[in-house]
């Protein structure tokens, strides 16, 4: 008996609202118009496209009226199927509303627009519309293949048309985005129109996942360059392995995580063959390699020519340079250099070397007399360059002091 009060009021009210009819206020409610839920805004705004209409070309901007007097366009939100916004800016009166940046192309794209009329109620209206496909497309490839590589391996973008104006490079590498777990600091480097590759400021964190992607899908890089999908990548890092070859101590030693597990006395290159000096990332590894000294420009016949079989070989440069079992050098490993270039050592210390290293693992020559490792051309020397020459060949990075510019920290998030 002591609830049938708060029953008949409650029931009362419900009746009297009723019978007010929509709109009345009664029992306290707010007749604040900003409490009220949004009305169809459909006959306050307008659009330079039409919803259901043709697709329209993504080079016209995206703009939104309002019709009549009083009132103001609030706010305009336009994403296209992927996620990304479509920047743009409100005029000063709040009549107009405009996009700053090019509409991605062959995406379906969700405009919402709030209002205000002239006593400030809040309405909405919500339209979609599609752009025409591009009829030229950037594409671009990632590299290497998924699987689990060492710490100082590169990712690499191909490109299937070259980008040389740097307005367009910044619109592609900040497009091409990589994360690790954890997370480590990166950057592109242009290493020609066609070709980008991607390390982090140090070697990759161990046992890290970097993941790869493309948000170039419809964005417009340059004058009817507009970019196509691509397929995401995967990689694991395994364990920070380091090799550091002494060439002049003909000694190479081996770093798992920090800590030296083996030493192994080797011979490199003579004079006039000298190994080169700097930071090699393993390109592969090949159980049996037949090597020829023609294949290095030696012809045959001469006292330099050779025609080996061998054995256990860790591929580090694309012209023919090799740690690998060497069983005819026995006699000077660890104590000359008698080799075409090569770090060899014994058939027992090669077949451990061979399965104790992988591809991406970083192997540096020290203290040779050779030129230095070239940093692209002839496999992977990215970490012959500082962080601050790296960033130089960056078209997000590039004259920056502390790594980040405006450009870049847009890329965190994906935006047409």
């Amino acid at each position: 008996m002591s609830h049938s009060p708060r029953l008949w009021t409650v029931v009362s009210c419900s009746l009297l609202v009723a019978s007010l009819g929509a709109g009345a206020t009664a029992c306290g409610t707010d007749d604040n118009p900003l409490s009220a839920r949004p009305f169809d805004a459909s006959d306050q705004v307008a659009f330079n496209t039409k919803a259901g209409s043709r697709a329209v070309d993504p080079d016209r901007p995206l703009e939104v009226t309002l019709k009549g007097d009083g009132g103001r366009i609030t706010d305009v939100t336009a994403v296209d199927a992927h996620g990304r916004r479509l920047a743009g800016e409100l005029s000063a009166t709040g009549d107009r509303w405009r996009s700053t940046t090019a509409l991605a192309a062959g995406v379906r794209y969700t405009v919402t627009v709030g209002t205000e009329d002239a006593r400030g109620a809040p309405g909405e209206r919500t339209m979609t519309f599609e752009t025409t496909p591009a009829k030229k497309l950037l594409t671009a490839e990632f590299g290497p293949d998924t699987g689990t590589y060492g710490v100082g391996q590169p990712v690499t973008a191909e490109l299937s048309e070259p980008v040389k104006d740097k307005a367009a490079r910044a619109v592609v590498e900040r497009a091409l985005v990589v994360e690790s777990s954890p997370h480590t600091d990166g950057s592109w480097y242009w290493v020609d129109d066609k070709k980008l590759h991607f390390r982090p400021k140090e070697y990759w964190p161990a046992h890290a996942t970097v993941s790869v992607r493309s948000n170039l899908e419809g964005v417009r890089i340059t004058d009817h360059l507009y970019g196509a999908g691509a397929t995401p990548l995967k990689l694991t890092i395994g364990d920070r392995v380091e090799v550091v070859t002494d060439a002049a101590a003909h000694q190479l030693t081996f770093k798992r995580n920090g800590e030296v597990v083996n030493t192994i006395p080797v011979t490199t290159g003579k004079p006039g063959f000298s190994t080169r000096n700097g930071y090699k990332v393993v390109l592969g590894k090949e159980y049996f390699v037949r090597m020829r000294s023609t294949t290095v420009g030696i012809a045959e016949g001469t006292s330099d020519s050779y025609d080996l079989p061998v054995y256990y070989a860790t591929r580090v440069t694309w012209s023919g340079e090799y740690v690998h079992a060497a069983p005819w050098s026995v006699g000077s490993q660890g104590y000359d250099n008698v080799s075409h270039g090569c770090t060899g050592m014994s058939t027992d210390n090669a077949a451990w070397f061979y399965e104790n290293i992988k591809q991406g693992d970083v192997v540096q020559v020290v203290n040779s007399l050779g030129d230095e490792m070239d940093p692209f051309g002839n496999g992977y020397g990215d970490w012959n360059l500082d962080w601050k020459k790296w960033r130089e060949g960056s078209a997000l990075l590039a004259g920056t002091q502390d790594g980040r510019s405006p450009a870049d920290t847009a890329r965190l998030r994906p935006q047409v």
